[in-house]
């Protein structure tokens, strides 16, 4: 199964990148994250939240497919 991910922001432009598919899907958010900092050492020094079908999720959350998006914090009301 893979996974696709999406950037949005400045994610996107650390990632260079505004989509890809990993090939080997992680089972949970905290080893999507660890691969994505290994891969991206840049995202680890930003702040931004992770979700799963456009639901924000934890990192202990377990990856089943879907889309998972990554996302900076937005400003506004």
């Amino acid at each position: 199964m893979s996974t696709n991910i999406k950037y949005f922001g400045l994610l996107a432009e650390i990632t260079s990148c505004r989509e890809e598919s990993l090939g080997n899907s992680p089972s949970t958010v905290n080893e999507l994250l660890e691969l994505l900092f290994e891969k991206y050492p840049g995202l680890k020094e930003k702040d931004f939240r992770v979700a799963i079908d456009q639901q924000l999720v934890t990192e202990d959350a377990r990856i089943t497919g879907g889309e998972i998006a990554l996302l900076p914090p937005f400003s506004g009301g």
